[in-house]
């Protein structure tokens, strides 16, 4: 241990941590999968600051939202202005869109991936720290492109072997959802000894949200609430029947879940989930939000995305990802600059290479404990004849490798 450092000060803080091994492998081959489905319908990567002025998020998300009320890290720069580590992406690929005049465009597709933070009870799929690559439509507001989206998440859960159910909804717009408002403010007045304490202070301000609560009195007290897809206006019931029409014609299969309305106040119109079979989570997420645009000084732009939680849908593979097998260069001798040209020549695509300098019998003690498939022996005999033995650790086959093209060669 270091002079003067406690073993606490050695850990990781609570909620955050390290990915590695095969979490990490998974991670990356679900963002591999991802990123080329996007990159093929003509998205574009935009990599996002980590920190925001924390107002972004208080206009953008909501200040009744848990997220802006509890779990946001903040902090002041020099100037006493308050920052924030961002908590999610949408609020900042908005601030992009308006601050790099993205509008001047018919429209704009663009994804986005890293860490965020949200200041939350550590649990099962959350964390303090946590990665999601997210995907956002600006100014296309047909909800044929609500579909594709949701196609490029179903596509990716069939191609991980996922087991879930998608669940869409529609939120309304400002037109329909004042009425509807009324009627569910009406109802949760009348069940407010079953709510909890957040849920009150919800009810008159943001009572969507109590649809949302996950405290089994409160689930209980609005299960007789009213919905909003019982309240729509006539463009919101006609995007909403284009939704499903567009989902049947690409045969995906769905479910209306009138509960659904997800936590951020920014949702209007359309709003889905895919939910985990295996343990009920919600895996990846998204829908419509044509308001936040212009909320936040811009133009009038409907606006569609999606967020996918990286570690959370890691959790849920049911394969195990196969490392490409390693072969570890072991060098014994004064042999430092042939070993070296071994080791690069074996690094190709595809394949993991490592060195190590170690007498025979401890390199092989070595490449078992690291779990490698090959082993390249390099000593003196190998580097005056220009060659290597290659052994396969598991069947025990041996052989010399020549190495002509390591040869010098004279010319005239």
């Amino acid at each position: 241990m270091l002079k003067g450092m406690s073993m606490e000060s050695l850990q990781s803080p609570r909620g955050f941590h390290d990915i590695f091994g095969e979490k990490n492998e998974r991670i990356k081959k679900i963002s591999l999968a991802l990123r080329t489905k996007l990159i093929e319908r003509n998205f574009q990567e935009i990599i996002l600051p980590i920190v925001e002025y924390a107002e972004l998020f208080q206009r953008g998300v909501g200040q009744l939202t848990d997220i802006v009320q509890k779990e946001m890290f903040t902090f002041s720069d020099s100037k006493q202005r308050l920052l924030a580590l961002r908590p999610e992406g949408t609020a900042s690929a908005v601030r992009a869109y308006l601050q790099h005049k993205l509008y001047t465009k018919p429209w704009v597709k663009l994804f986005y991936e890293g860490p965020m933070f949200r200041h939350e009870r550590p649990q099962l799929g959350r964390y303090r720290q946590f990665h999601q690559l997210g995907a956002e439509v600006f100014g296309i507001s047909e909800p044929y492109i609500d579909a594709q989206l949701i196609e490029i998440l179903w596509l990716l859960a069939k191609e991980l072997n996922l087991e879930f159910r998608l669940e869409i909804n529609s939120v309304g717009c400002k037109v329909c959802r004042p009425d509807y408002k009324l009627a569910l403010i009406e109802y949760l007045h009348s069940v407010k000894d079953s709510l909890c304490q957040d849920c009150l202070k919800r009810m008159d301000k943001n009572p969507l949200r109590v649809l949302d609560c996950k405290v089994q009195t409160c689930q209980e007290a609005t299960k007789e609430a009213p919905f909003a897809i019982n309240y729509l206006c006539s463009d919101c019931k006609t995007h909403q029947d284009g939704l499903e029409s567009a989902l049947d014609s690409l045969g995906i299969d769905y479910v209306i879940n009138p509960r659904l309305v997800r936590g951020l106040d920014y949702y209007t119109r359309s709003v889905f989930e895919f939910v985990s079979l295996k343990s009920s989570l919600t895996l990846m997420a998204g829908g419509r939000y044509d308001y936040l645009v212009e909320e936040l000084g811009g133009p009038k732009t409907p606006a569609v995305g999606f967020a996918v939680g990286l570690e959370r849908l890691a959790e849920e593979l049911s394969f195990e990802v196969k490392e490409d097998e390693l072969i570890l260069v072991i060098a014994f001798g004064d042999v430092l600059d042939y070993a070296l040209k071994v080791y690069k020549h074996l690094c190709a695509p595809n394949r993991r290479v490592d060195l190590i300098f170690k007498p025979p019998k401890k390199g092989l003690e070595i490449a078992n404990k690291v779990g490698a498939r090959f082993v390249a022996l390099v000593g003196q005999e190998e580097k005056s004849g220009s060659f290597f033995t290659l052994k396969d650790l598991q069947t025990g086959f041996q052989e010399r490798i020549e190495l002509y093209s390591l040869k010098e060669t004279k010319t005239e």
